[in-house]
């Protein structure tokens, strides 16, 4: 019997309405933005329609936005390997529980998606709090330090704020891996007498590696393009990128400046994601099947 085709109308009529609404949201914005980096500005007439790559010359040519990026990109970098060192322990213990206690710690791991970031970044301010905050005070009450450690407005400090609110991403993603590893293997592995340490390096953990690296990717542009964490962690001395693209559009009002930056940082994210994501398909093509 032959096959009738595919009604290829009746699918439009699905798929329409949400190709409109992406190209209206996301695309045409993002056009016009790009369009916006070849105009110029001035302090008295404003922006002024043209074409000129003055603004990607001042941008790509200047140590100062370049220290913003390479600053952006490390505060993610370091964020990621926290996020990791932690995220990857947290994510095995929570899935070798009974179903019943993971649901439980699931819940609590996704409960701090449920505040504003903006909440649980004023959350740690308190936290932090020099001399008399929280962390300060309890780690000088153990003895393990003298005296209060500046927390606020370093880089350290926001870097811990960033890993604190990206870490669900990355436990999810390594759960999600874990979810579909097969406990016969590591089963059969310990039975031939690996230790509990070779089983893990060279059985679940090669494993699970596309569910890291998808982690991975994923907190790391979060970090990246973060605004109100690095704001108010950070602080207007540590300055990153989505804070240099506020202070371009709002306060200097130098809207071509802000579309360069923000333009150099979406291409740059782009980038790094799609070329991992390459490098993941190629090494693991076993987890896109």
């Amino acid at each position: 019997m032959i096959s009738s085709p595919p009604n290829t109308q009746g699918a439009w009529l699905w798929v329409g309405p949400a190709a409109l609404l992406f190209l209206g949201v996301v695309m045409a914005p993002l056009v016009m933005t790009f369009l916006l980096t070849f105009y110029s500005w001035d302090g008295t007439a404003g922006i002024v329609p043209g074409f000129s790559f003055k603004n990607w010359v001042s941008v790509l040519s200047d140590s100062y936005y370049l220290d913003i990026f390479g600053r952006t990109f490390w505060y993610a970098a370091a964020a990621t390997a926290m996020t990791l060192v932690i995220g990857l322990p947290e994510a095995i213990i929570v899935n070798q529980m009974s179903a019943k206690w993971r649901r439980f710690c699931l819940l609590v791991i996704l409960g701090p998606l449920l505040v504003s970031v903006v909440a649980r970044t004023l959350g740690w301010t308190l936290l932090f709090g020099g001399a008399n905050g929280v962390v300060n005070k309890a780690l000088m009450g153990l003895g393990l330090i003298s005296g209060p450690i500046p927390f606020m407005f370093t880089p350290w400090g926001t870097i811990i704020s960033l890993a604190h609110v990206l870490m669900p991403f990355m436990v999810l993603s390594v759960s999600a891996a874990l979810q579909r590893l097969n406990p016969q293997i590591a089963d059969a592995a310990a039975s031939l007498g690996a230790a509990p340490w070779t089983v893990m390096r060279r059985v679940i953990l090669p494993q699970i590696m596309p569910g890291i690296l998808s982690g991975a990717i994923m907190v790391f542009a979060m970090a990246a393009s973060s605004f109100a964490t690095p704001a108010i962690i950070g602080g207007r001395r540590l300055k990153v990128v989505s804070t240099a693209i506020y202070d371009e559009f709002t306060n200097t009002l130098n809207w071509p400046l802000g579309a360069v930056i923000a333009v150099i940082l979406l291409c740059a994210l782009t980038a790094i994601i799609v070329g991992s994501n390459s490098l993941i398909e190629k090494r693991f093509p076993e987890a896109f099947r």
